[in-house]
């Protein structure tokens, strides 16, 4: 089968770091199903990850975790899926990934496609998504009342995918205000689209424009970027026994500022329930399910920002030096192999 890989990390403008190469097409055991992968999205852990993993000698690392694709088999213990369905999904780290033309993926965290989105559109949306879902409801809980503050939210860098798709689950799910962060017209315009009811420049002061905003402090911070520059601001701005989370990796996280308000620190990492293989390790197939339904429902929308494409090492390339640069808005997606 057709797949991109490599074997030696390298900067994104060198060939070598991702080229178009010919493996032995998976054969699905246990739970596992047989994808014939349709269109894929390309997430930051993809390009840290190809900085930081070296392959055994002489064998291939393939990246990409989001996709979308038709099961073409399954393996003898599942009992959810069967050939033919049309699926989507974020997959395991610790396993190959969608960059090829099939992909074995445990069916506990598989999903549904939602029906009104094609595929690139669909494929946008399985990491991001369970990334923010897991966030705002299984580590902030912002369901939950902050004593003495009216709900809202700040999320930081809101024009990324995971921050797309959190300004929209927190909008439709919940009665909470927020406020996120955009510095370009285009990225203010976009988060704005989303349902956010403020937006803040984040290369500005944060806690003075949030004070600007608000008649009291938020209970909740989601920073999905950039946080260890941001991090005084954030215990500054955060309501006393408030609850912080971050996605990103700063080099350094010092927690103790956050003592004097008793705030809480809440770290997400999508693939620690398929890592660990955790007993609730099938809450992410429930979460793309509900997601699925919000979609077909019109509830909620894909986050596509740009399609390049056919699945190809030089199309790859591409989007991995644009998700470098930072200047990525929405999720990028390539789609199908070419003939």
């Amino acid at each position: 089968m057709r797949a991109i890989g490599y074997q030696t990390p390298l900067p994104i403008e060198t060939p070598a770091s991702l080229q178009d190469i010919e493996l032995p097409k998976p054969v699905p055991s246990g739970r596992d199903l047989l994808v014939e992968i349709r269109a894929v999205s390309v997430n930051p852990v993809d390009t840290k990850v190809r900085h930081s993993a070296t392959p055994e000698a002489g064998q291939w690392r393939v990246l990409g975790w989001d996709a979308a694709g038709v099961v073409v088999g399954t393996g003898p213990d599942v009992t959810d899926f069967s050939v033919g369905d049309e699926v989507f999904y974020a997959g395991a780290i610790n396993r190959p990934g969608t960059n090829a033309e099939f992909h074995l993926v445990d069916e506990l965290i598989v999903g549904r496609k939602p029906r009104s989105l094609n595929w690139a559109e669909a494929a946008a949306l399985p990491l991001t998504a369970i990334t923010a879902w897991e966030m705002l409801f299984d580590r902030l809980d912002i369901r939950r009342s902050v004593p003495g503050t009216t709900p809202s939210i700040l999320i930081i860098g809101g024009a990324g995918g995971v921050s797309s798709m959190a300004i929209q689950l927190a909008k439709v799910l919940t009665d909470i205000t927020v406020i996120a962060t955009a510095s370009r017209p285009e990225t203010q315009d976009w988060v704005t689209s989303l349902g956010a009811d403020f937006v803040i420049d984040h290369s500005k002061s944060l806690a003075a424009q949030v004070a600007a905003l608000l008649t009291d402090a938020p209970g909740f911070v989601f920073s999905t970027t950039q946080t260890d520059q941001h991090l005084a601001e954030i215990v500054e701005l955060l309501a006393p026994q408030g609850h912080f989370g971050l996605i990103d990796d700063p080099a350094e996280l010092n927690a103790v500022p956050l003592k004097r308000k008793s705030l809480s620190l809440h770290w997400e990492l999508m693939f620690t329930r398929s890592l660990f293989g955790t007993a609730d390790i099938s809450a992410q197939g429930k979460i793309l399910n509900d997601v699925s339904r919000l979609v077909d429902e019109g509830r909620l929308r894909t986050t596509l920002g740009k399609n390049l494409g056919a699945i190809t090492a030089a199309n790859l390339r591409e989007a991995h030096a644009l998700i470098e640069s930072g200047q990525a808005k929405g999720k990028i997606v390539l789609e199908g192999f070419p003939a």
